[in-house]
């Protein structure tokens, strides 16, 4: 994958879509300090080459009641590609599962949960497990949300 080398208006436009995707581009141009034609063909090309990947409205966890968060620590019964395409596959069934990552080190994967109770993780477990054949499982449960943003640092994304 192809780093894309950004100027400062593009990191202007990416820092205000960060915060808030549903202004128009008029509203874009006017935060970026820079005409409305200028900004669209830079939205566009930001679009094109992936940059900006998507549009979504975050929600909040808490008020539609999936107020923990559950890290689990998955270690591989094995390593074979049959293996992870059916854990993968079980994973993208699974709509609490917010974030997946294969790791280095003792942990193979970690998942991200967001559920509303321990019976609602345990439903959880009980899915993955009957999925595929695991060596251990490991949760954690968060005890507070110190920092959580969806938005990506862009101070070094200037450099090629």
């Amino acid at each position: 994958m192809a780093k894309v080398t950004l100027d400062d208006a593009d990191i202007r436009i990416l820092s205000i879509v960060q915060e808030d995707a549903c202004l128009s581009i008029a509203g874009i141009a006017e935060k970026a300090n820079m005409s409305h034609n200028a900004c669209w063909r830079r939205v566009k090309r930001l679009e094109e080459t992936g940059v900006i990947s998507r549009r979504v409205t975050l929600l909040d966890a808490g008020k539609l009641g999936l107020d923990m968060t559950v890290f689990v620590s998955i270690r591989a019964a094995e390593h074979s590609d049959e293996w992870l395409g059916k854990l993968t596959s079980a994973v993208r069934d699974i709509p609490e599962v917010v974030e997946f990552y294969r790791m280095t080190g003792d942990v193979d994967y970690l998942l991200k949960l967001r559920v509303e109770s321990i019976s609602a993780y345990d439903s959880v477990y009980r899915r993955l497990i009957k999925a595929v054949r695991l060596t251990d499982v490991s949760s954690a449960f968060s005890m507070e949300e110190i920092k959580c943003t969806t938005a990506l640092p862009l101070v070094k994304a200037t450099t090629g």
